[in-house]
């Protein structure tokens, strides 16, 4: 980053140019946070699973600089101006949701936490998935005219998890038998 704003490349505006930097490697590591299991599933290879509380972690950490720039850099930590922002502002509201959503999880991801949470572990880890939908929409709404980005996010989302609803479904149950009717 020093590099960048020795040379100009910061932009105009370096604030939101960090603001955005943090925030879109924070939805790309969620989303190949979620791209993990599929990915395991479809080649039968194993190690994406142990990159996958990694992946998460990072991606909450990125989120955290995301939150950390807006807040101390953007608006000095005037919190009146913060909540006023989080109530009023429906994209921020999003995203400061979105974050709230992955703060469980960053804090329940060590193997402590699985044992004592068992089977509420992986219940309470599924709000990765409004999270990234929240985080996705968070995007589109603050983007003003070039909406490709957000986007490609959407349907990258989109896809990994109808992936999941297609693997859960209940047709799977009933789809043999329907073809041996037809």
């Amino acid at each position: 980053m020093q590099a960048l704003g020795g040379l100009g490349g910061l932009g105009t505006n370096p604030i939101e140019y960090l603001t955005h930097e943090t925030g879109i490697w924070a939805l790309r590591l969620l989303c190949l946070t979620l791209l993990m299991t599929p990915l395991r599933r479809i080649t039968g290879w194993s190690w994406p699973m142990r990159l996958r509380r990694m992946l998460g972690l990072y991606a909450f950490f990125y989120a955290c600089l995301h939150l950390s720039i807006w807040i101390g850099l953007d608006l000095f930590f005037d919190w009146t101006l913060i909540w006023d922002d989080v109530l009023n502002r429906p994209y921020i509201t999003l995203g400061f949701t979105a974050w709230l959503l992955l703060l469980p999880l960053a804090v329940t991801s060590t193997d402590a936490m699985m044992r004592r949470l068992k089977r509420r572990w992986v219940q309470l880890h599924r709000l990765v998935y409004p999270a990234a939908i929240l985080a996705v929409l968070h995007f589109w709404w603050l983007t003003r005219a070039d909406y490709r980005e957000p986007l490609l996010y959407g349907v990258i989302l989109a896809v990994l998890l109808g992936w999941r609803v297609i693997q859960r479904w209940p047709w799977k149950a009933w789809s043999g038998s329907a073809r041996r009717l037809g």
